[in-house]
């Protein structure tokens, strides 16, 4: 076991670079039918009265509350574009830790690693610290919020099911506890993997 600064990392044998599965990301952030998103969170600005007309009468014109109103549903799509990135990201992210335990188990270098009878082992987490170790370009992704929204969601949640204040709580917290709650699940002590032994291609799709 290698320890750099208070990071313990297990023990790969041999000095060979270890090819994994190539991580696959759908792009799925932007839907196709923007008009009906558009709608879709405009209704929401209307019936959370997320801009009160009443309070604004005495001081905006009729023009104006509409165009604030406007906004406000182009700041819930932005954010609601937020979430299904991320979640996108997270789902890539579960698929290929799955077919990289695959590979683990069927590479006799690599199989004990993920034993939690073994210490050092590494855990299901530290393929996404991997992600971060080898800076894998997100465009702006939180790798562990994308993680613990797909944890949080077996598919994308959709606009019409959201509140104002649940979508930015998914933009915000919920992906992030989900993740620590995952993280947690492995048994303690963990170790994580070696950038440098490991090699693997993100593809875009």
């Amino acid at each position: 076991m290698d320890i750099v600064g208070g990071r313990k990392f297990v023990e790969v044998p041999g000095e060979r670079l270890l090819e994994l599965p190539p991580l696959l990301i759908h792009d799925g952030g932007h839907p196709k039918k923007l008009d009906r998103v558009m709608d879709l969170a405009a209704k929401v600005v209307e019936r959370e009265d997320m801009v009160p007309a009443h309070t604004l009468d005495a001081v905006a014109a009729p023009e104006e509350v509409e165009r604030r109103k406007m906004d406000m549903a182009i700041n819930l799509v932005d954010n609601y574009f937020g979430v299904l990135r991320h979640w996108h990201w997270g789902d890539g992210i579960l698929e290929w830790i799955r077919q990289c335990e695959t590979t683990f188990e069927h590479t006799d270098a690599l199989k004990r690693l993920l034993r939690p009878d073994i210490w050092p082992h590494a855990g299901r987490s530290s393929f996404v610290r991997l992600l971060e170790d080898k800076e894998v370009q997100t465009g702006g992704v939180d790798l562990e919020r994308a993680v613990g929204l797909r944890l949080a969601f077996r598919q994308p949640p959709p606009m019409h099911c959201m509140s104002d204040q649940f979508l930015f709580y998914l933009n915000g917290t919920l992906g992030n506890a989900a993740y620590q709650t995952w993280e947690q699940m492995s048994p303690a002590p963990l170790s994580e993997l070696p950038p440098e032994r490991f090699t693997f291609q993100v593809v875009k799709m």
